[in-house]
């Protein structure tokens, strides 16, 4: 998922203001790409057509630059759009991210790129709705993730003799009967505030309803409002039913996924991600999901989903946007969309059909994500950053215990301005 680690906005800000609005480019003949580390297995693919792009044009060198994911959206991306060589392409989230580069001139307008250029015909016109900003294509859409379900460990559950929750009462009952047998019901590495934030959200926008889930995130109405504290109450109920783990504020998101690779924890909220995660790091685990249970009297969509749409970004400050274009087509092309599909990553691309070495956890994750009436934005990369981290702050105040959900929404509103 896509994650802003909190504690580091306002250095953020610090860094943006003092290096200024960044130079154009170098008009050289190095094409430098940065994104996100996607795993090796994609980093393979990422380097294979790098490869291509040298030989289809000799003399050019393309430069890949990958960075952790945290320290790329915090710091990283910042960094390098405002450097002396920054990149001709980058990766991004839609949502206000990318609106964001869009205001700071770093996204260039691709429809001419998309409608008659190299990349036209290679993704559905539809897929590029989520990421127009004031009318206009800024990104190439490369994938859409889902970004938290339940995950669970099946035999952990029969042995509790315990279902996978359906509602949030399931839940709770769960919980007490994990606890009565000494194992831990939900693990959560929470330090960073994105992973338990991300999911506590979705369980948010399911009681409020995703419109005043929008509003307020938006600004346009108040974080400390009757139905945001009854929301945040379903949190509260969480820590009484003692479902999280203690040290859920204290470990990172490592720590956490940890303790439901390794059997201690029964479920473990996160994205669609763990997935490839648990391949690599627990082999021989069983492991299932189901989206968020419902809850209950929610003015939401009780079958919503929570995710977002990443791609590529062209710098409207580059001298290459039309070799970016051209790069970014050859790695949306038939062949490398294969070699993708192949790594375990399903691009939107046009004619991608699951390799059956695909995952079919991956695949039933893309197939939640496609039918969902309803898909909501996680804060920290649909909305504005500082609000998100006020209402992460928040939420993790009422998970661990240290506050009642109306002072946190209090404190959450004084912050988030």
């Amino acid at each position: 998922m896509p994650r802003i680690p909190i504690g580091t906005f306002a250095l953020v800000l610090l860094f943006t203001a003092a290096c200024g609005g960044g130079a154009k480019t170098p008009s050289d003949n190095v094409l430098r790409i940065a994104m996100v580390s996607p795993g090796e297995a994609q980093i393979r693919v990422w380097k294979d057509i790098a490869g291509q792009y040298e030989k289809a044009h000799p003399g050019s060198k393309v430069e890949l630059n990958f960075q952790k994911d945290t320290l790329y959206q915090a710091i990283g991306l910042p960094s390098l759009l405002n450097g002396r060589q920054a990149p001709d392409i980058y990766f991004e989230w839609a949502g206000d991210r990318l609106r964001t580069r869009v205001k700071e001139g770093f996204a260039a307008d691709l429809g001419p790129q998309v409608t008659g250029g190299p990349l036209k015909g290679l993704i559905a016109d539809s897929a590029y709705n989520r990421v127009k900003v004031d009318g206009k294509v800024v990104m190439v859409p490369f994938a859409a993730d889902v970004t938290n379900v339940l995950w669970y460990n099946p035999k952990l559950l029969t042995d509790a003799g315990v279902q996978p929750p359906k509602t949030f009462d399931d839940l709770l009952a769960a919980c007490d009967r994990l606890n009565a047998k000494g194992i831990t019901p939900i693990a959560s590495g929470n330090k960073d505030l994105w992973p338990a934030g991300n999911w506590l959200t979705h369980l948010v926008s399911r009681v409020v309803g995703e419109q005043s889930y929008h509003d307020t995130m938006s600004g346009k109405s108040g974080l400390n409002t009757p139905e945001w504290e009854r929301a945040f109450g379903y949190i509260a109920r969480l820590k009484q039913h003692k479902c999280v783990n203690e040290s859920a504020n204290a470990a990172n998101d490592n720590e956490g996924a940890q303790l439901f690779f390794k059997g201690k924890a029964a479920m473990h909220p996160i994205g669609s991600w763990l997935v490839s995660w648990a391949i690599d790091e627990a082999p021989g685990l069983a492991f299932d999901y189901v989206n968020l249970p419902e809850m209950p009297g929610g003015a939401g969509d009780q079958s919503s989903v929570i995710g977002v749409v990443t791609g590529y970004v062209v710098n409207a400050k580059s001298a290459k946007v039309k070799e970016s274009a051209e790069f970014l087509a050859l790695a949306n092309s038939p062949a490398n969309v294969a070699a993708f599909v192949k790594s375990g990553t399903v691009p939107l691309a046009k004619g991608t059909t699951p390799d059956k070495e695909v995952d079919e956890r991956t695949i039933r994750l893309d197939g939640l994500l496609a039918d969902a009436k309803t898909v909501v934005s996680p804060p920290d990369t649909g909305y504005d950053l500082k609000r998100a981290d006020a209402l992460y702050r928040a939420l993790a105040a009422v998970l661990g215990g240290a506050k009642s959900p109306k002072d946190a929404l209090a404190e959450a509103a004084s912050k988030a301005g």
